[in-house]
């Protein structure tokens, strides 16, 4: 039931490179870490394989089955059910308290009203939010805000977790305890593809890869920890 790309390429206007003829497969219960300065092409990569953007070659599947050319019915259908996404940017509905966010992609699903309550208020005191059910996201920081986040992602139990800079918002405390909660969710058996700056994803990550230019590589994990501790790009790759 891995969830794999296959020779996809993405490319943008002006010449911008999303993806570069890449190969990824991630299995269920593996966490997989993809480091690389801003603009690489990390995010693209999550979009593709949350089938948020098409690519513009190659193939994305499930399992086994090619979902890459569902149509945009199918394709929501099969993210609300199977795919969780933490954005960087959030993407909390600002008139909806911390809860209610969370509860929508239940809601979504036709879970019952009692039943999708009992799994927000688990969600949340996972990411230690519990006290914060009723507020809006004007009245939480930033940190607070990812959390809920994480939370939403996580509610409705998906087979695969794809997050783009889960701890970028959080204190040090509060990022490892996040990372210890996505390492978990891949103990149970999600797939879990963290996209990060942060060098303590290293510690949860079963699998570090470097992107480039859209170009995925695998270096020893001592060069990745030099390059995320002096943020120079230097990076060797191969």
């Amino acid at each position: 039931m891995a969830i794999e790309l296959r020779s996809v390429s993405k490319r943008y206007a002006r010449g911008a490179i999303g993806a570069a003829d890449v190969d990824l497969a991630v299995e269920p219960g593996e966490l997989v870490a993809l480091f690389g300065p801003s603009g690489s092409g990390k995010s693209s990569m999550l979009q593709i394989m949350g089938l948020l953007i098409k690519p513009d070659e190659g193939t994305v599947s499930i399992g086994g089955e090619r979902v890459d050319q569902l149509d945009e019915t199918a394709a929501a259908e099969l993210r609300r059910t199977r795919i969780g996404f933490i954005f960087q940017a959030f993407g909390l509905l600002p008139l909806l308290s911390a809860g209610e966010n969370v509860e929508v992609a239940l809601r979504l699903l036709g879970i019952g009203r009692g039943a999708a309550r009992q799994r927000v208020a688990a969600a949340l005191e996972a990411v230690g939010l519990e006290h914060r059910t009723t507020h809006r996201p004007d009245e939480l920081s930033g940190g607070e805000q990812q959390r809920v986040a994480v939370a939403r992602a996580l509610v409705h139990s998906p087979s695969y977790l794809l997050a783009d800079e889960p701890t970028g918002e959080l204190d040090t405390a509060t990022g490892a305890a996040i990372l210890d909660l996505l390492a978990a969710v891949a103990d149970q058996g999600t797939g879990v593809v963290v996209a990060s700056h942060d060098p303590k994803v290293l510690k949860v990550a079963d699998r570090a890869l470097f992107v480039r230019d859209g170009a995925l590589h695998s270096p020893a994990r001592s060069e990745l920890a030099l390059w995320l501790s002096e943020g120079t790009g230097g990076l060797a790759t191969r």
